[in-house]
């Protein structure tokens, strides 16, 4: 499979690159992403909530009424759950939401990902993100020429590139990460995933590895 490497203003560049089937035209997992992804999203889960019990309720436990003819249930102390004020039933208590998935199958995950995206001509590869100075004015130039302009974009870069971030970073629906950083959910939550051809090389060989 090959795909045409355009600039950053949107004219293609006479170049093309190609993609390892094996990496970018499988045939999409979706149960794998649904995983990955749930994954990723309950491991970033703080997991502190809580909330009071009946004996953590500070109160008195006198019964507040006699056990019969009262014309009601029985009434226990104050601290009941039936009553204002009192403690909660089955409420949350901190926990860890965090689990493991073995590791073929999250590299399964991000290559569907990838694969889904190649699939919708969601993938875009540039010959550089060459920007002179952190300018959003100018990142946002590159996007019009794109036509990508009004979608969520994800730019992966093969090493920390300031310019590209600081440029983005005021931008609320484009997002810059690393290659090493590259996970199923950021493709997944990007409706475009822009690369540079030294991108694609890092991606194949961390899958061949």
């Amino acid at each position: 499979m090959e795909l045409i490497i355009k600039n950053l203003k949107g004219e293609e560049t006479g170049k093309k690159i190609a993609l390892n089937d094996a990496i970018f035209g499988i045939t999409p997992n979706d149960h794998a992403i649904y995983l990955d992804v749930k994954q990723f999203l309950a491991n970033n889960r703080q997991g502190t909530h809580k909330s009071k019990q009946r004996s953590e309720i500070a109160g008195s436990t006198r019964k507040l009424g006699r056990q019969k003819g009262g014309g009601g249930a029985r009434p226990g102390d104050i601290k009941s759950p039936v009553r204002v004020g009192g403690g909660r039933i089955f409420g949350p208590v901190p926990r860890d939401y965090s689990f493991k998935l073995n590791k073929k199958l999250k590299q399964l995950a991000r290559k569907s990902a990838l694969s889904l995206r190649v699939s919708q001509e969601a993938l875009f590869v540039l010959d550089s993100f060459a920007f002179e100075a952190p300018k959003t004015k100018s990142l946002i130039a590159a996007l019009n020429a794109l036509k990508i302009a009004d979608k969520k974009v994800l730019f992966v870069t093969p090493e920390i590139n300031e310019n590209l971030f600081l440029s983005a970073r005021n931008l609320v629906k484009a997002d810059v990460i690393n290659v090493n950083e590259l996970n199923t959910y950021a493709i997944m939550n990007a409706n475009v995933v822009v690369m540079v051809p030294e991108t694609v090389a890092a991606v194949e060989a961390t899958f061949n590895a």
